[in-house]
């Protein structure tokens, strides 16, 4: 195997990038277009007057798996919210899932006193294979009468983080305690550092922000988080779309108080808090990326677990979820996140390496604990594909959620239970790993759901 080349700079992400509120059913196809329709926005309302007295209309390109799944997705929806003004984090569930629908499927956007009407017609499911850097790509177009007046591309990188042509990291501060690697982030930890302590000052150093404000920020991550599992298990009927699903997360809440194990009854009510978030995620509603909308169950099920049955702090949660933000920053710095790239691995197979480290550092395991348990649950869901069925974050993105939490737990159990001095594989080779299986991955097991249970079950 090739040296593995991470990336040379520090990480120097922010806790609030990673954990985005927003509105489903995906980060890389309805976070991200959101994101890239507002900043077009922006560009547009900075034209010259001239400029938008001449234009005729809007029009947006989706290519690659934006283009293969974006119906099922919301991506057409999510851009016409963009470009309406709307931010992930504060829209507004049920108006996004009306966007161009019923009797008549237009939005109205007003550009500085000038009202440009977007149809479903403006909006192009352009080819999977292209020529550009990243899978999931975007092109905005402000359209005059001869042709484009103004127009921007963008890539959905995954996680709703999002990228353009020409695309220059903003200016932020340098991290307090740089680190590339989890072998480098453990090494800062031997000098009497907590892991806490990086992340905490980390943060404040990047952003800007206070102390008090980065853990009242976390603390609005953790209820948002929590009421996407509330609104789950409240709610029962049929998902959106064609597939017919059924929600299944309250009545398996209900029937785990049956269980005469208690072992049964703890694995039924996690199977069904991470359903619960993941089918609210399905139906469109507001969760958190953590570190997709697509396996935005695992962290939220794991977290009432701790809090309601083990009734952990709120400082112990706090500082679980730093672990399971360490955790998912390093794999995006070094690998991917985004199902396009490297399929579902590094969606589920993620945001389950973040719940293990989360669940060693919450209940009082050290920090070469908590990066074993990440480096179990990462490498148990190598070369997992991403094959939803239809385009639709459902079959089989739900019931994965509900089985990623479950090997998260298992994971804990195997590295707390153990030495990690003796654990033979290490979690960065377990990230080269993953990102290497990805490159080597079909693009029809990417998010394109042109192969695997996306294709047999369809014909079924």
């Amino acid at each position: 195997m090739a040296e593995f080349r991470p990336d040379t700079r520090p990480v120097d992400l922010s806790l609030f990038e990673l954990f985005k509120i927003g509105p489903g059913p995906s980060s890389s196809h309805t976070i991200g277009p959101m994101a890239a329709g507002l900043d077009f926005r922006r560009r547009v309302l900075e034209l010259p007057g001239r400029v938008l007295d001449r234009a005729a209309g809007l029009r947006a390109v989706l290519l690659g798996s934006l283009s293969a799944t974006g119906k099922g997705h919301g991506t057409d929806r999510a851009v016409a919210a963009g470009l309406l003004g709307w931010a992930p984090e504060t829209v507004d569930a049920p108006a996004f899932a009306r966007l161009l629908g019923g009797d008549d499927p237009r939005a109205e956007i007003e550009l500085s006193g000038h009202t440009l009407v977007l149809t479903p017609d403006d909006i192009e499911f352009g080819p999977l294979v292209h020529d550009h850097p990243y899978a999931n790509t975007l092109i905005l177009k402000l359209m005059g009468p001869q042709g484009p007046l103004f127009e921007q591309t963008y890539y959905s990188i995954g996680g709703g983080f999002i990228q353009w042509e020409g695309y220059q990291p903003p200016e932020r501060g340098r991290p307090k305690h740089a680190y590339r690697t989890m072998a480098g982030l453990l090494g800062l930890l031997e000098g009497g550092l907590t892991l806490a302590r990086v992340m905490l000052d980390n943060e404040t150093a990047i952003t800007g922000a206070s102390e008090r404000d980065v853990l009242a920020g976390l603390d609005r991550i953790l209820e948002a988080m929590d009421a996407s599992v509330t609104r789950g298990l409240e709610t029962e009927g049929l998902l959106p779309g064609p597939i017919g699903l059924s929600r299944k997360a309250a009545g398996l809440s209900a029937r785990s108080s049956e269980r005469q194990a208690r072992a049964d009854r703890t694995l039924l009510e996690l199977d069904a808090w991470a359903l619960a978030a993941a089918e609210e995620n399905a139906a469109g509603g507001v969760v958190v990326t953590a570190p997709t909308s697509g396996s935005a169950g695992v962290v939220p099920a794991v977290l009432r677990h701790l809090r309601t049955r083990r009734r952990l702090s709120r400082k112990n949660i706090r500082q679980g979820l730093l672990t399971a933000a360490a955790v998912g920053f390093l794999i995006k710095h070094n690998a991917s996140i985004a199902g396009a790239e490297v399929g579902c691995q590094g969606e589920i197979g993620s945001a389950s390496a973040m719940a293990a480290g989360l669940l060693c550092t919450a209940l009082g395991r050290g920090p070469d604990t908590a990066a074993s348990a990440a480096e179990i649950a990462l490498e148990h869901n190598l070369g997992l594909t991403c094959d939803p069925v239809m385009g639709f974050v459902q079959i089989p993105c739900v019931e994965r959620n509900a089985m990623a939490a479950v090997k998260a737990c298992n994971a804990f159990l195997l590295a707390s239970g153990g030495d990690p001095a003796r654990q033979k594989v290490g979690f960065d080779v377990v990230v080269e790993v993953m990102l290497e299986t990805g490159r080597d991955m079909s693009c029809n097991y990417k998010e394109t759901s042109q192969g695997g249970l996306a294709v047999n079950l369809a014909n079924c």
